[in-house]
């Protein structure tokens, strides 16, 4: 795969992006759906300006690959296989015990992707989901060969976009809410979508129950690094040195995982880094940074994490994490999904051992 199309399908990981791609409408559907709806039911929504409603929970959801697993680890997470049709998020590793394998049971239509990394039109279509659910809204746009939702609105196919990247692939009328709340994602923004196909499913205790029981694991995590002074962290995932120019490890920062990273009782050694630090890092740069812990990321399953995070601390041995070997090994945990809680937890174990 060339740099260009990883770059683009790691867009759906990467919050902070050089610049906004995709396609996103606005139109009402499902108001006229001729059956009675069900109990609970309509349930209307607005999502990225795309107003729907739903009279009965979907059965036949089509989840997008967006080069991101967090939407199919929520509907993991919510109890909904049954409802999906056809996932093409893959991960192969997680900071959730048995979840990459709950994941990669779902079912895969037979699907392929296209150039663009990710399911096109005609496929999309043949399918016949009530449902597509897209990690942003470049998900739907025409140009990368992707149905736009407007397209399959007037399949009757009503879509999603993770709410937190509303602004994120959409090409016009980005309202300034949808601008702070892509500009602010955070672990919080992995919770509202659990709590958004809670509402569009009908299972909003199940929904409230999850989110309550990550949102206490973070906040308890929280509590105990009080008052500690912070450690300096640094994001690294060496399998994906093809989106550094300079063929460093992706050093991620911003967003969600500087979220991450301070719910752990941390600072990031490059704040709101962002895109442009993902792909433009140098070896000075990196070597002038201050890091304390070193949070290794696994990007596929059978990476040798000990082996990687050695050769780091003998490439900056001034680093404090060299000297003393410190670091700790995630994966989808640093990205937006229900995983959070847990990457947050081995981080900090990691940073601040006697707090716990």
């Amino acid at each position: 795969m060339t740099r260009s199309l990883f770059r683009l399908a790691m867009c759906g990981l990467l919050f902070s992006g050089s610049g906004l791609l995709g396609a996103c409408g606005t139109a009402t559907v499902g108001e006229n759906d001729s059956a009675a709806p069900a109990a609970g039911y309509p349930v209307t929504v607005d999502n990225c300006g795309f107003q729907q409603t739903f009279q009965r929970p979907p059965q036949r959801v089509l989840i997008l690959q967006g080069a991101s697993v967090g939407e199919a680890e929520t509907f993991v997470s919510l109890g909904l296989e049954s409802a999906v049709a056809a996932n093409t998020q893959f991960y192969g590793v997680s900071d959730i015990p048995g979840m990459a394998d709950k994941v990669a049971a779902l079912p895969k239509a037979g699907l392929t992707l296209n150039d663009a990394a990710d399911v096109p039109a005609e496929q999309a279509l043949a399918l016949r989901p009530d449902l597509v659910v897209s990690t942003w809204s470049g998900g739907f746009d025409p140009k990368y060969g992707f149905a736009s939702r407007d397209m399959l609105h007037q399949a009757g196919i009503r879509t999603l976009v993770n709410p937190v990247n509303c602004a994120y692939g959409k090409p016009r009328d980005i309202t300034a809410a949808e601008e702070r709340t892509y500009r602010d994602g955070s672990t919080e923004s992995s919770l509202r979508f659990v709590e958004l196909i809670g509402e569009v499913f009908g299972v909003r205790d199940r929904a409230s129950a999850l989110t309550d029981q990550l949102r206490g694991r973070i906040d308890a995590v929280r509590g105990k690094v009080e008052g500690k002074p912070p450690k300096r962290m640094l994001i690294a995932f060496p399998d994906m040195s093809v989106m550094n120019a300079n063929g460093l490890p992706a050093v991620f920062s911003g967003n969600i995982y500087d979220s991450v990273v301070r719910a752990a009782g941390g600072e990031p050694s490059f704040p709101n880094g962002g895109w442009d630090l993902t792909g433009n890092l140098s070896a000075e740069q990196l070597a002038a940074a201050q890091v304390d812990v070193l949070v290794v990321g696994a990007y596929r399953p059978g990476e040798d994490l000990d082996a990687e995070a050695a050769k780091l601390f003998a490439a900056y041995p001034q680093w404090n994490a060299s000297k003393n070997r410190t670091y700790v090994k995630v994966s989808d945990g640093i990205y937006l999904g229900p995983a959070n809680a847990d990457a947050i937890e081995k981080i900090a174990r990691v940073a601040h051992p006697y707090a716990f």
